[in-house]
């Protein structure tokens, strides 16, 4: 596993680490992919479909949260429809949003209209640890049916029978080890037996913080770390 210079070393090749947690976006894949064409497909489909779909239980129940966090209950399906899309156009991790692309993209997944992208080294190796006996989580700042499309309808073919559960923004902010003890808990292992992989220093930060091993994926544009072991991609993770 490469090192990032001046970094003390950090060895994976031991079998210790029973669970892999795994961010999504510049890690298993690429962020062109979100930003490009998960995000406008919603900002396109979201105002239909939230109109025609207002009645059900669901999208409703999501409508009810927009309106409670603008703090007006009595605001139009128009604001409703406004507000969301400008958490789009200016990347908001608002959970009724989450939910609601979520929903979007299902239907765009289910009729073909694009896959989920992954990187080319990550399913061989995903399929590798699974085989070996690693439980295997996603935590995204992506709502969990987002997480379970993509890796349901990748590139790569279905692999969402590989893992073992899916965290998002409900068990806390990805920046905050609070977040990070609150995954330990779940999972019921050492955090030192936890290895979290992600291309932001700062949920590294976090991880690390509640115990767990890092490793910082460094793929095109994103900026190496000092204070966490670096690998360019999975082929470089040895487990």
């Amino acid at each position: 596993m490469n090192k990032h210079p001046g970094l003390d070393s950090v060895d994976m090749n031991t079998p210790n680490i029973r669970a892999v947690i795994t961010d999504i976006e510049g890690t298993t894949t690429d962020i062109s992919f979100v930003h490009k064409v998960l995000f406008p497909y919603a900002h396109e489909q979201l105002p239909e479909f939230v109109h025609s779909h207002s009645a059900q239980p669901d999208v409703a129940e999501q409508i009810a949260a927009v309106r409670a966090e603008l703090k007006a209950p009595d605001a139009s399906l128009d604001k409703v429809i406004e507000t969301l899309l400008y958490w789009i156009e200016t990347d908001q991790k608002v959970t009724p949003l989450k939910a609601l692309q979520g929903m979007i993209w299902a239907d765009g997944y289910q009729r073909g209209a694009f896959k989920g992208h992954l990187y080319s080294d990550v399913a061989p190796h995903l399929r590798q640890w699974a085989e070996a006996g690693k439980q295997l989580y996603v935590y995204s700042s992506g709502s969990i049916q987002a997480q379970k499309l993509l890796f349901g309808y990748s590139t790569e073919g279905d692999l969402t029978p590989l893992f073992s559960g899916y965290f998002d923004t409900h068990i806390g902010h990805k920046r905050e080890a609070l977040a990070y003890q609150h995954i330990v808990s779940k999972l019921q292992l050492p955090a030192d037996e936890i290895l979290f992989l992600s291309d932001v220093v700062e949920e590294l930060d976090a991880a690390k913080q509640a115990g767990m091993q890092t490793l910082q994926l460094v793929r095109e544009g994103t900026q190496a770390g000092t204070q966490h072991a670096c690998v360019t991609s999975f082929d470089e993770i040895t487990l």
